[in-house]
């Protein structure tokens, strides 16, 4: 019997850079392992153009999905939601049905000052840390593990 995907929600404030780009990952690296989708608490007017050139210089492919809400998002079935920075970690909605959480917190790129060279460096660094965070997960036996042990596992890949 072939299970379904796993559901994986990464929440960010702005839903413009980190949970754009671990949401493309996580799809790309996943191959149909995962379904992932990006919220944030307060969505940004669009996604930034640095997390896009990130993804593509890296040949992530990116479906183009503008920010958006969380609002409606915590009466979908989630086997995963993992917040990829602090302020959204404290504003997380209650979701039912028992999904693991996960705390993955990083610097936000898009708030780096400085020139081009600066930024495009900040936005390499968050793409290639949620990409190994991506790894971890990935390489987890999660069909075979307890729900408290999978929890335990995903919380860790976030610890420094």
């Amino acid at each position: 019997m072939t299970r379904r995907p796993f559901r994986v929600l990464f929440l960010c404030t702005g839903n413009s850079a980190r949970s754009q780009m671990a949401e493309a990952l996580l799809n790309w690296k996943g191959k149909g392992r995962f379904e992932a989708e990006s919220a944030g608490s307060r969505p940004a007017s669009r996604v930034n153009p640095l997390a896009i050139e990130t993804l593509r210089q890296y040949d992530v492919p990116w479906r183009g999905r503008a920010p958006r809400g969380s609002d409606g998002l915590e009466r979908e079935p989630w086997d995963f939601v993992i917040t990829v920075c602090d302020r959204a970690k404290e504003s997380c909605p209650i979701f039912p049905g028992q999904p693991m959480l996960a705390h993955w917190g990083m610097p936000d790129p898009a708030e780096v000052d400085g020139d081009d060279v600066t930024k495009r460096a900040a936005f390499r660094d968050a793409f290639l840390l949620i990409s190994r965070r991506i790894d971890l997960l990935l390489a987890l036996p999660l069909e075979q593990l307890e729900q408290m042990a999978v929890q335990a596992r995903i919380r860790a890949i976030g610890d420094p």
